[in-house]
């Protein structure tokens, strides 16, 4: 029986990948440092025959021992979130990247034969934009000047207009927050490591991932989940910009199965490959479905006309390689799954920290 270790395995997509991973009969074993920030509303709950050890993914003898006798790693354990990366600097590339590199050197001297990193669509900066002429545009970025005027779309070098495209893996990396930074320097570490000591690796980059079992108390977590924390106490979801931006939303049981298939396909090895579900959605329009699956569509979004430092207009997938290197086809669309999220939100409750967030942001002057 394959023996895999998560880390990070009692978040949020932790636990869907452990439960995906012990459906499929894995042997599992989960190291997590259970993060108050992540943790302090989760109902943390893993099959019984799961070996969960408590760790901090920078302490080298606590993942040495978690290693002993393991075949594989899924490497989730990260801080999350573009705004806070912003000025808790230290903290991201601590855990992201020194805690990487930690595991990684620890398994220089373990049997682990493929390790599977959790990457972010973060790393692309903007998406993917094409002329009107259908010139492919790989490095649109969004002037601050250009922003702060309320000019949120890209435009081309002569000043034309764009029109956002799926995303590939072809596009270069445009590295617009902390956070993006840490997320490429996993992704790169880890590849890296697998050429050099002949191991197999493959970097998953995700999308925007919902679903049951998110931290809704987090401020720094999905939009899904700030828009659900705000509808639930009866707060309008808060927009940054104009609400028009796009971003694919992938289900966490379909980012779960792909996590299993990139262990199990022989060919994903050496990869780089994009998880999302392969469709755009305009964030208002979200968080207008969301007050509606939640029963308080009169609780319209609040559209602020203000930007964040390190965020980007447009960005959805394209999932073609993930098809055919893992076999993925995802099997949830959010407009058909926000019934069950929400649901699931109004059964468990959530503090709305959002204008905590924003007062952060302000303060350090990372809202214009």
């Amino acid at each position: 029986m394959t023996k895999v270790l998560v880390t990070g395995g009692c978040g949020f997509i932790g636990r869907h990948v452990v439960e995906e991973l012990v459906l499929r009969n894995y042997e599992l074993r989960v190291l997590d440092s259970f993060n108050e920030q992540v943790h302090a509303d989760a109902q943390i709950t893993l099959p019984r025959n799961v070996d969960m050890r408590r760790g901090d993914i920078r302490d080298a003898n606590a993942v040495k021992d978690a290693l002993a006798e393991i075949d594989c790693v899924v490497h989730l354990a990260a801080e999350v979130g573009v705004g806070q990366s912003m000025y808790e600097i230290a903290r991201y590339v601590g855990v992201n990247d020194l805690g990487t590199a930690v595991l990684l050197e620890a398994m220089i001297e373990s049997p682990v034969r493929r390790i599977v990193v959790a990457s972010s669509m973060s790393v692309y900066g903007e998406g993917l934009y094409e002329t009107t002429a259908g010139e492919r545009m790989p490095s649109a970025r969004r002037s601050p000047a250009h922003v702060q005027a309320g000019s949120w779309d890209p435009l081309g070098p002569n000043g034309e207009s764009l029109r956002p495209v799926a995303t590939d893996e072809h596009k270069p990396v445009d590295l617009a927050s902390i956070y993006a930074l840490t997320k490429y320097a996993q992704e790169r570490q880890v590849l890296i490591f697998g050429e050099a000591y002949g191991r197999e690796a493959v970097a998953l980059r995700l999308f925007n991932v919902f679903g049951a079992g998110q931290a809704l108390s987090n401020p720094y977590t999905g939009v899904l989940a700030n828009f659900a924390s705000r509808l639930a106490n009866g707060q309008a979801p808060m927009v940054f910009e104009d609400g028009r931006q796009r971003r694919d939303f992938v289900h966490v049981g379909d980012v779960a199965r792909a996590f299993r298939q990139a262990l199990e396909q022989p060919q994903a090895a050496g990869h780089v490959i994009n998880v999302g579900s392969g469709h755009a959605y305009a964030i208002a329009d979200v968080a207008s479905l969301l007050a509606e699956a939640m029963g308080v569509p009169e609780l319209e979004p609040e559209i602020m006309n203000k930007a964040r430092s390190g965020d980007i207009r447009n960005c959805f997938a394209d999932i073609s390689k993930a098809r055919d290197l893992l076999g993925f086809h995802p099997a949830h669309r959010l407009e058909h799954s926000l019934e069950d999220f929400a649901h699931w939100v109004l059964s468990v409750g959530a503090i709305d920290r959002g204008a905590e967030m924003k007062r952060h942001l302000e303060t350090r002057g990372l809202v214009r």
